[in-house]
């Protein structure tokens, strides 16, 4: 596996500030979804650098500090979950990160975009399916996201402690769906999310 595939194939083509952009939390029933861009020095080696759901939470914390310190340029951004409730996920994805590559100091001149869809991307990119395991910016991107998303989660299970949130992030496992029965949404929750459930418990 080569980590720096797509970015060695843009730099080839005279494209020098190559970003990677991926996100974190599309499919939780609660809280906003994430995404982060990252411009990554040339061949940098980061230690266990990798898909974020291929890496342990241990050493996503790590790798969090070891990319913001080293990275030529990172940033991170939001679209809250009532955002998502009116524009669909796929399209919050998208708005992530595209905030999150304009928000980019020094600014790139190329994208890689984790995924198969780029609507609403401004920068001249390209789409890579699977590419956080092809290019180390996107899963540098990844780590960011993720860790950024989780510890927001963690800050909501402080205030909301009846629904678990340090348990399971907001994804939609058996003891979220049991805290939903018992305390129904909190404000936190993505309405269009939980149709589906509570239309299957009104039918019980």
């Amino acid at each position: 596996m080569n980590l720096w595939e797509l970015e060695e194939r843009c730099w080839a083509q005279g494209r020098s500030l190559v970003c990677g952009a991926d996100e974190a939390g599309a499919g939780p029933l609660a809280g906003p979804v994430y995404a982060a861009a990252v411009i990554l020095p040339r061949h940098l080696e980061l230690m266990w650098l990798n898909d974020s759901k291929q890496v342990t939470p241990k050493r996503r914390e790590v790798l969090f500090e070891e990319i913001k310190a080293q990275a030529v340029a990172w940033s991170v951004a939001s679209v809250d979950e009532g955002t998502i409730d009116d524009i669909n996920i796929l399209n919050a994805r998208l708005l992530a990160m595209e905030r999150a590559i304009r928000a980019l100091e020094p600014a790139p001149d190329y994208a890689l975009i984790d995924g198969n869809r780029d609507k609403g991307i401004t920068l001249p990119h390209e789409t890579a399916v699977k590419g956080d395991s092809r290019s180390a910016s996107i899963a540098a991107a990844s780590i960011l996201a993720k860790v950024s998303r989780d510890r927001y989660m963690e800050e909501m299970a402080r205030q909301y402690p009846e629904y678990r949130f340090e348990r399971h992030k907001g994804y939609p496992t058996k003891l979220h769906y049991e805290m939903l029965k018992k305390y129904g949404p909190s404000p936190i929750h993505r309405r269009s999310f939980l149709k589906k459930f509570y239309a299957g418990e009104a039918g019980t």
